[in-house]
């Protein structure tokens, strides 16, 4: 009902600003590298006088006195298909241009004619559908039909995020229900996909459920108390700009939501799996009992799965880190800072979801799978009653007799 009421019409036009990733861009090869004195190529012959020890002194230096190269790029899509452009590429430059090698460019139809392409990246279709493929294969082999739910219960998770969710968000509806509505269907597509309609996987997606309620709650709460903008980077503020009616905090509230969804499907499904197969190997065992041992399984998972989640976001800010650490700077400032704040809501706010997660999904578990009463093909597991043990005497006739019966007596299995 959600994506009903809720479903663009797709994203709203807009005029190219040419800014970032907003520019038209086209596919290109590198059809000829030479070198050439940056003296002669640079709008600048003077040799720079500032201090060379700094980097802007070392890169003037280097496009001063250094080996340039002039790359000749032809434009192989669009309809300026077979035009080609010269770029200088300098000697500091991080991405040093090759003969014959792809890449992307930016064109920009005011600038003048010699001006209008500029190589903005390197092609990378190429290695990145060898590694998809890959990823498919290994997902099939091991899962078999299982693997091959999850690569389609993958792209419609893909197809929701691209159809549904970025283009509502666009057109002005609120982030946040946009992300519950769209991570509710994500959920519901992928378990049952992937792990059939039962009662088991209604458990996990009720689980789920409750704990992306607890982390909008948190994440809305958090969010306006430490007066987080989400428009934090060059990305956001061209998004801000382009959009202004878009709620940035919301936005930001809706990528915790749904970066928290694929973790949190791992947690509520695994402990869901536990308590069902503790009591296919006791059926008499109670919910008491049954939720005991679920929540000694999910101690071991949140200490596991926390860890990563904080891990993950650590290593996508890693450049950030990087920036303070060689400014010095205080943990305390670090952590003030908008940019980094914004991540610790984040981690946090997704882990107390995560933690949360174990043992609402483990009672839930618990409840239901203990109404579910051995049938009469199943015999209670009960504990062993003792046997009775014969004087010492009659075993030995007894014994005695099997000798004489069988000509060998047989050991009873203990």
């Amino acid at each position: 009902m959600g994506l009903v009421v809720l479903w663009p019409g797709g994203a709203p036009a807009h005029e190219r600003t040419g800014v970032g990733f907003d520019r038209q861009t086209q596919q290109a090869t590198v059809t000829k590298v030479v070198s050439v004195s940056c003296a002669s190529v640079n709008a600048s012959g003077d040799t720079p006088t500032g201090d060379t020890s700094t980097a802007e002194g070392s890169s003037a230096q280097q496009q001063a006195s250094g080996t340039c190269k002039r790359a000749t790029i032809r434009v192989d899509t669009g309809d300026d298909k077979g035009r080609t452009f010269t770029e200088i590429v300098q000697p500091d430059q991080s991405r040093q241009l090759e003969q014959g090698e792809k890449v992307v460019v930016a064109y920009e139809p005011s600038a003048p004619k010699d001006l209008q392409y500029s190589v903005t990246d390197v092609n990378r279709r190429i290695p990145m559908a060898v590694l998809a493929i890959i990823f498919a294969v290994a997902v099939v082999v091991v899962g078999r039909l299982r693997g091959v739910m999850a690569l389609v219960a993958l792209a419609i998770s893909f197809m929701v995020l691209n159809f549904f969710v970025l283009p509502a968000i666009l057109q002005g509806s609120n982030p946040l229900v946009v992300a519950v509505v769209g991570s509710s269907a994500i959920m519901l597509i992928a378990l049952y996909l992937c792990h059939g309609l039962s009662a088991r996987t209604s458990v996990a997606v009720l689980g789920t459920l409750i704990s992306l309620l607890l982390i909008g709650i948190l994440g809305s709460l958090f969010i306006d108390w430490a007066a987080l903008t989400g428009n934090t980077d060059d990305n956001t503020g061209l998004i801000h700009g382009l959009y202004p009616s878009i709620d940035m905090s919301g936005l930001l509230l809706a990528g915790i939501i749904i970066g928290s969804l694929g973790v949190l499907d791992d947690v509520t499904v695994t402990q869901t799996s536990a308590v069902w197969e503790l009591h296919e190997a006791n059926p008499a065992m109670g919910w008491r009992g049954l939720y005991r041992a679920g929540i000694r399984i999910g101690r071991d998972h949140i200490a596991s799965v926390v860890n990563t989640l904080v891990l993950a976001y650590a290593g996508a800010a890693l450049p950030l880190l990087l920036l303070f650490s060689i400014a010095q700077s205080s943990v305390g400032a670090v952590a003030n800072s908008e940019l980094v704040a914004e991540e610790i809501v984040r981690t946090l706010v997704g882990s107390i979801g995560l933690v949360a997660s174990v043992p609402v999904t483990t009672a839930l578990a618990a409840l239901v799978v203990s109404a579910d009463r051995p049938g009469p093909g199943k015999a209670p597991v009960t504990a062993p009653e003792a046997t009775p043990v014969a004087p010492a005497g009659a075993m030995a006739a007894g014994s005695a007799q099997t000798q004489a019966r069988g000509g060998r007596g047989r050991r009873r299995k203990r």
